[in-house]
């Protein structure tokens, strides 16, 4: 079963589930990629930081799935920001894949100290026109970061991935991007477990049949979120894959929205890099 998609405020769209590629070791990627994408999988997260891109790229081609179908992102890493350097590392991006474009370029973090973010995103900018990627975002972006870039560009990103899961639900950046036009993507989208044994999603994972994890994929589904869950396993890239024929109650999606507690489990945006 093949994910939804999801409109790009440019006129493109993403699969709204995919295989996330963080913490998966450079050696087992291939492999892990090619199964995912015999199973269904269209949108493979990578970056440059991960260390996996040339497993990435060979699971691509030894997956038989023609590279028009399947959605490819990267990011460029806090060391590399800025217009020149973004430009290089890009160009790098695009050697260790294999790919001649990738369908995604996001800046990692805005990494506000060294307040090259703006360059950055002039230099995807660039890049887009020059059709070496095809759309441009942004990652762990807050309200300020977004307000700026779009304000000295006039270019909205179709897209910011941010740490979102029950525990930290961010309504109100959320918000913002519905009114800006750019679709959420959520990373940690399991928050590590720690909403696994919460009652809300027990209730839900018990009249429905289906796993803890699986009810809170489905969350994130029923918002409207993109999310990018990681499994190597197969048995687990099925069960993430299994969202889309079944729904939670709204009474369960306003059950669970009463767990947030705002609690991140990665680095604050606002300080790091």
């Amino acid at each position: 079963m093949q994910a939804n998609r999801l409109r790009l405020n440019d006129g493109r769209s993403i699969p709204q589930l995919g295989l996330g590629l963080w913490q998966i070791p450079a050696e087992t990627t291939a492999e892990v990629v090619a199964q995912a994408l015999r199973m269904g999988y269209r949108l493979l997260d990578g970056a440059a930081a991960y260390g996996n891109e040339e497993g990435l790229g060979q699971g691509l081609r030894d997956s038989g799935v023609p590279r028009d179908e399947v959605f490819v992102t990267t990011k460029v890493w806090n060391s590399d920001q800025g217009y020149d350097q973004t430009l290089r590392a890009v160009e790098a991006s695009l050697a260790r894949l294999g790919v001649e474009q990738v369908d995604l370029c996001l800046i990692h973090w805005p990494a506000p100290a060294q307040d090259l973010y703006v360059d950055s995103w002039r230099a995807l900018i660039r890049l887009r026109e020059e059709g070496r990627v095809r759309s441009i975002g942004v990652s762990n972006f807050l309200p300020a970061h977004l307000d700026r870039i779009v304000d000295q560009t006039g270019v909205v990103p179709v897209l910011n991935q941010v740490e979102l899961n029950p525990r930290l639900q961010q309504a109100g950046l959320r918000a913002l991007h519905d009114s800006l036009g750019i679709v959420t993507q959520s990373w940690t989208p399991l928050g590590q477990g720690r909403s696994f044994d919460a009652e809300p999603i027990r209730a839900a994972a018990q009249r429905t049949g289906r796993s803890p994890a699986q009810v809170i994929l489905r969350w994130h589904v029923q918002l409207g979120l993109s999310v990018i869950p990681r499994s190597t396993r197969a048995a687990g890239q099925a069960e993430n894959l299994d969202l889309f024929d079944w729904e939670l109650t709204e009474e369960e999606m306003a059950a669970i929205a009463t767990l947030d507690e705002g609690c991140r489990s990665g680095p604050d945006p606002a300080v790091f890099g």
